[in-house]
């Protein structure tokens, strides 16, 4: 089996949304609509992270959304509003 990040989002602006998704495009391929899957490793892992901090975090809007979940440590780390929410989540 092998590892994978995901990385899912709700982005409100087309123009942040846009340029999100191409960024996304360089590292996996998009399983669904605002689902990406990346092959997992610490290395892309760290450039998805620190290019959100430094590159996307500064244009969320109140409602925008990002979560990256990793299969490896079953962890997850979010983003924008989802940081206000504070639910378990279960990987099946």
């Amino acid at each position: 089996m092998s590892k994978v990040i995901i990385v899912a989002y709700d982005i409100t602006s087309n123009k942040t949304r846009s340029r999100f998704s191409k960024f996304l495009e360089r590292y996996g391929v998009r399983v669904q609509f605002s689902v990406y899957e990346i092959e997992n490793s610490n290395r892309i892992l760290d450039i998805v992270k620190t290019n959100i901090e430094a590159n996307f975090k500064k244009l969320f809007e109140p409602g925008d959304s990002i979560y990256i979940f990793t299969s490896e440590k079953n962890s997850i780390t979010k983003y924008g509003s989802a940081n206000l929410l504070d639910n378990d989540l279960i990987f099946i």
